[in-house]
């Protein structure tokens, strides 16, 4: 398995699977989210409308998968980041979750390339070198039978040159 750091666009990513920072509700919202539902179209709009139907939403730390619609990926594995409250309310828990749920859907789909962003660093507020170190951790400690690439996709240069360092490490 290799891990990849792509400085781009998240619904551009050739890969078999995006991973899609949504909210609660799955009804698209601002950032990664809104650009994934945008790109991706009608048909992620109807699959989160089905979910949310038979589920009512999509908990914190938990994932879905739906169709990846107009983008070049299959499928979008949608999982809920927390919003950050200091820290101290199981956010590093639920943010470690985002990423083991995200891989064990992704395994579970025989999906064998897999583009992450980085959630929560954006409106949820969670400190972006906490959240890359979460990110690179959770994913080296739980390799999926059946995965051979994991993509970390950042739209921002200061990410980037996070993830850069703790990788080079």
């Amino acid at each position: 398995m290799k891990i990849i750091l792509v400085k781009g666009d998240i619904t551009k990513q050739q890969v078999d699977a995006v991973v899609n920072a949504a909210n609660s509700t799955l009804q698209g919202g601002g950032g990664v989210d809104g650009a994934i539902h945008r790109a991706g179209g009608k048909a992620i709009i109807e699959e989160c409308l089905e979910i949310r139907n038979r589920q009512g939403g999509c908990p914190t730390g938990e994932a879905v998968i739906t169709t990846a619609g107009n983008m070049p990926a299959v499928f979008v594995i949608h999982t809920v980041g927390p919003v950050y409250e200091g820290g101290h309310h199981g956010e590093p828990e639920k943010l470690a979750n985002c990423y083991l749920n995200s891989l064990k859907l992704a395994a579970e789909n025989k999906i064998k390339t897999i583009a992450f962003p980085n959630i929560s660093t954006g409106v949820y507020g969670y400190p972006k070198k906490e959240a890359a170190q979460i990110a690179i951790t959770t994913v080296k400690n739980n390799l999926f039978k059946g995965i051979e690439e994991i993509r970390f996709v950042c739209f921002d240069d200061e990410n980037y040159t996070l993830y850069n360092e703790i990788l080079t490490q």
